[in-house]
């Protein structure tokens, strides 16, 4: 995939009408409907500056939730929009549909510097579906496309491929950093490159293994997923996670990892517990589980095997965390894992969903050189897959 596309600033703005994908699928409180998180808004702060101080008009659309094209109120992007406002200190123009009537009006009466929120995309059945119609309605409100909403690239949606097919499409500064620093991680890694992967499920990571087997200079496997590679080496694991239809691709990947002369580090020690509980009475075990316990996370000896394979690394990437993080008895090897990233020295990216939310609770995001805003995108990326939300941007 050519990661090498165009941003806003390989283009003039000034004067234009700008359709912004926006990534605002924030968290709210299900009584109050209160955003409880508002990173996402925040994150998309540098684009809307950039655009409306280069005296462009910003017409902005996200998704929220998954209304799956039903009108539901508590599914409104009304409370983004009042949020966003506060952030800018100014007002955002919020409409009440997304290509009707009031959009419409809003759309045309638009100023440069001002900005504009349409109603939730996924309101409307035409966004999931990349319907052509949808896409042309959405297209028709701007002259330029901007996609800043890296966690929907790996879908193709109206809203992140279908406008490009009206507009010229360029990426804004969340997707530009993504491409540039994941990108050249993929393409041209500093070595040793260390891939570190976690999680609950094997067949998650099915396509990342195999094509960071071709990358990688030593891959790491910790979470719920090692278990699966430990039982396909004949390891009893008691009740630990295992994906039984998974122990034959487990093995082909051990040997493929040694035919590529590829270090592949599995957990020799396990904190396990009788029952999956934050109470749990955690046991430190080395080798086999016993029939009656589960692994909730990795033992010391782990610790210190990963700890060292990072702290000689050029390039690593971190995506699924060690354990059972949200339980604090079973959080070591996660945070162990997080902590030595954050003292390495390398280039270190930590891929979306629970690693990132990971390194954000356990206090080391500041000293991580990227986190990746995207969960299913950046697995995506991981795995060499062409995302539609970026290849249909325009290459530099």
């Amino acid at each position: 995939m050519n990661y090498s596309k165009k941003t806003v600033r390989d283009v003039d703005v000034r004067g234009k009408k700008v359709l912004l994908r926006c990534d605002f699928n924030v968290p709210q409180d299900k009584s109050t409907g209160m955003i409880t998180d508002d990173k996402r808004i925040v994150a998309s702060l540098p684009t809307i500056r950039y655009l409306l101080e280069q005296g462009a008009a910003v017409v902005a659309c996200s998704h929220l939730g998954k209304p799956k094209g039903e009108w539901k109120p508590a599914l409104s992007l009304a409370p983004v929009a009042e949020r966003l406002s506060q952030l800018l200190g100014r007002p955002v123009i919020f409409c009440k549909d997304v290509v009707g009537p009031d959009a419409k009006a809003k759309a045309a009466a638009l100023q440069p510097g001002q900005i504009m929120l349409l109603e939730n995309l996924r309101f409307e059945k035409g966004e999931e579906k990349n319907d052509p119609e949808f896409a042309k309605a959405l297209a028709s409100f701007a002259e330029l496309y901007v996609s800043d909403a890296f966690g929907t690239v790996h879908r193709a949606h109206a809203s992140t491929v279908g406008v490009a097919a009206y507009l010229p499409a360029v990426s804004g500064f969340l997707i530009g950093r993504e491409l540039d620093v994941m990108g050249s991680a993929l393409n041209d890694p500093k070595h040793p490159f260390v891939a570190i992967l976690g999680g609950a499920k094997v067949s998650d990571k099915i396509g990342v293994i195999n094509h960071l087997l071709e990358k990688a200079d030593t891959i790491i496997i910790g979470g719920g997923m090692a278990y699966t590679f430990l039982k396909a080496k004949g390891q009893t694991i008691g009740k630990s996670l295992c994906e039984e239809d998974k122990l034959d691709y487990a093995r082909d990947m051990m040997e493929k990892a040694k035919k590529n002369s590829v270090h592949f580090l599995l957990p020799v020690d396990t904190l396990a517990a009788a029952e999956f509980s934050a109470d749990a009475k955690p046991v430190s075990l080395e080798g086999n589980i016993p029939a009656d316990l589960m692994g909730m996370d990795i033992g010391p000896k782990t610790i210190a095997n990963f700890t060292q394979a990072i702290s000689g690394a050029g390039t690593v990437v971190w995506n699924g965390p060690m354990g059972v993080f949200e339980f604090p008895a079973f959080a070591e090897g996660t945070r162990a894992v997080a902590r030595a990233l954050s003292e390495s020295g390398a280039t270190t990216i930590v891929g979306g969903g629970d690693s990132a939310a990971a390194v954000e609770q356990l206090g080391y995001a500041d000293k991580i050189t990227h986190i990746s805003t995207g969960g299913g995108a950046s697995l995506e990326f991981l795995e060499g897959k062409e995302l539609p939300g970026v290849a249909c941007l325009l290459n530099r």
